[in-house]
């Protein structure tokens, strides 16, 4: 087995949040300044956590607009969803003994509202969020205090994601990385160590199985 623990992020990557995350954005920052902003000028909010979103867009009262961007998120919540084979996925990490984890941009509070409805939460033995680091990804400490929490070594360790900032942090760390493009359109030409084209894409890596 080439790794014994295998770390995800969440949103993109264990569940399709894209539209949600978007659309309510881009609510926000119509009511907040009166702009209407095209969505793909807010991908670059996906995979950061929601304050530094808002601050790469100049607003100033980060409490109120992050108060009011969860009220339009949760407007949206009935288009959130695992992806496909995502639960089967896990189940049979789990069943082979994989220590299975979560890094997020996700405050604390956000993962408890937006994930651990989803059934997918007991599957993972450390969840390490965005209140848990001072510095976020592309930085290397979120994948760095789940090394400390673990007691893991890099080379057993890959992270799996489905952005340039989980891949960055995973980089940074050292560790591998697997870029999951089921929640994407396209690689963008992102270096990772694995591209993953389906969630048994996983399996393949730790077992040689396939898709």
């Amino acid at each position: 087995m080439k790794y014994s623990h295998v770390v995800f992020d969440i949103d993109g990557t264990l569940i399709d949040t894209e539209k949600a995350v978007l659309r309510s954005l881009q609510k926000t920052i119509l009511e907040v300044k009166g702009i209407k902003k095209d969505l793909d000028e807010l991908k670059f909010a996906l995979g950061i956590p929601g304050k530094d979103a808002l601050i790469k867009l100049g607003i100033e009262d980060l409490e109120k607009v992050e108060y009011i961007w969860t009220e339009f998120f949760n407007e949206y919540s009935d288009e959130i969803c695992v992806f496909d084979g995502i639960g089967k996925i896990l189940q049979e990490l789990k069943s082979n003994f994989i220590t299975l984890g979560i890094i997020t941009s996700k405050t604390r509070k956000e993962y408890e509202d937006d994930f651990m409805n989803l059934g997918l939460d007991d599957y993972f033995n450390v969840v390490i969020c965005a209140d848990d680091t001072i510095k976020h990804k592309p930085n290397a400490e979120p994948m760095e205090e789940y090394l400390k929490y673990t007691n893991a070594k890099k080379e057993d360790t890959i992270y799996i994601g489905d952005s340039i900032y989980d891949v960055m942090c995973a980089t940074n760390a050292g560790v591998d990385s697997a870029l999951a493009l089921w929640g994407r359109d396209d690689s963008d030409n992102i270096k990772s160590t694995y591209y993953l084209n389906c969630p048994n894409d996983i399996l393949n890596i730790l077992f040689n199985k396939s898709c």
